[in-house]
């Protein structure tokens, strides 16, 4: 009886050390350096030129976006990608697939071919109309330089102005810290770079969050190419969606530049104005003087008179910062 139990007993451990190897394999991996990225990721990107009109050639823009296993999906935008021109009229929705080193993407309105970080554009009958040059946008504000008072939370020298504050080797900051000063309304500066997760979808790709005080959370996602919705890149969770989509693609280093107003409270520390905050992503306005009615869903610290701290949200992805400063407002 005794050893019939003992071989039960390994079995199962058997079955589950196999089941926890299976669902390790099956896990998207987060890639974080491009010399590891796969093939996929060189075609992964935004493409821009001009394809003809009624009324002549138009600017035309297109953000092809990786889903694993030469699989694609693909978003075209009339007079040019978000931030660049895009006329805010209803984008192409398309998929796409690498064929003998070509990349073919279809939709109900025309086509495509990716080869040589080019992508050539058919019409519905197969004539080439277009060619368009894929491109490396960056924030006009990268690199900006903390301008004389302001508090440098974060230079790659050292994360001792975070508790829990981890470095990588090449001197990022992890996600998952939050600043020891608190603030009251301010202007901050972040940088960030999200992985490279192409069979991840949703809240598992990328994710992060910049909270504000700790109560109002700036997303940070890899949503490259979608809609920009309150829980995407650059929304402000569970209040508000960005005024577009400007979420670069993963591996891309990205800018927050926000301007934020705390509430204000009565002595009884009753709120008698709520808190307030425009968010530039990657140089674009994306929030203008937003009113901030709540703190966000899962917010670590509540709303009230007391100054905050700058928190950068952990949640199980490398998500990866640096340059980070602020100047508090008088």
């Amino acid at each position: 009886m005794l050893r019939r139990r003992t071989e039960i007993t390994l079995a199962i451990a058997l079955a589950l050390l196999a089941a926890s190897s299976m669902f390790a394999q099956d896990k998207p991996a987060a890639v974080i350096d491009p010399a590891k990225a796969d093939a996929d990721f060189a075609v992964q990107g935004e493409y821009t030129g001009e394809v003809p009109t009624n009324d002549g050639p138009k600017k035309f823009g297109v953000q092809v976006i990786a889903l694993g296993n030469g699989k694609f999906a693909a978003t075209a935008y009339h007079g040019g990608l978000p931030g660049d021109g895009w006329d805010k009229s209803e984008r192409i929705k398309a998929e796409g697939r690498t064929e003998g080193g070509v990349t073919k993407i279809a939709a109900a309105e025309g086509s495509g071919q990716i080869k040589d970080g080019v992508l050539t554009i058919f019409d519905g009958g197969g004539t080439a109309i277009g060619m368009l040059k894929k491109i490396e946008r960056k924030s006009p504000t990268i690199g900006a330089k903390p301008p004389a008072g302001a508090v440098v939370l974060f230079d790659g020298s050292t994360p001792d102005k975070f508790d829990a504050g981890r470095i990588t080797d090449d001197k990022l900051l992890m996600a998952g810290v939050t600043s020891k000063q608190k603030f009251q309304s301010y202007t901050l500066h972040v940088e960030f770079i999200t992985p490279y997760m192409p069979r991840a979808t949703g809240q598992a790709r990328g994710n992060s969050g910049c909270y504000q005080q700790g109560r109002y959370e700036v997303q940070i996602l890899d949503s490259f190419g979608l809609e920009g919705k309150s829980n995407e890149c650059g929304g402000i969770y569970s209040i508000r969606d960005p005024d577009q989509n400007m979420c670069l693609p993963p591996l891309s280093w990205q800018t927050y530049d926000i301007d934020y107003t705390a509430a204000k409270c009565d002595d009884a520390g009753k709120k008698t104005a709520n808190a307030r905050m425009t968010v530039r992503h990657n140089g674009v306005v994306i929030h203008e003087n937003v009113e901030l009615p709540k703190e966000t869903t899962a917010a670590p610290v509540k709303e009230g008179p007391e100054p905050g701290p700058i928190y950068l949200q952990d949640h199980g992805n490398p998500v990866r910062f640096r340059n980070i400063w602020l100047v508090e407002k008088k």
